[in-house]
């Protein structure tokens, strides 16, 4: 998985990646019985990757977002 990559960019089949800095997770579910093991590779932001030899446009990281909330000023 890439994290904060923007709806609009992407990597295609064939496409050769660098990942030099990678999260490895093992996941292990179980669901009606059956056994589901596979390794995930994270990786928190495009532009730390390689893609085909070169670095990913800046226009590859979703842009920030502002979220606001305020517990204290309880429901409307």
């Amino acid at each position: 998985s890439v994290y904060n990559s923007a709806p609009s960019w992407g990597v295609a089949v064939g496409d050769a990646l660098g990942v030099p800095d990678p999260v490895v997770t093992q996941h292990l579910h179980q669901h009606q019985g059956q056994t589901f093991s596979f390794l995930g590779v994270r990786v928190s932001s495009p532009l730390s990757l390689v893609v085909n030899g070169k670095r990913p446009p800046g226009s590859s990281l979703a842009p920030p977002r502002l979220a606001l909330t305020n517990p204290s000023a309880g429901p409307e």
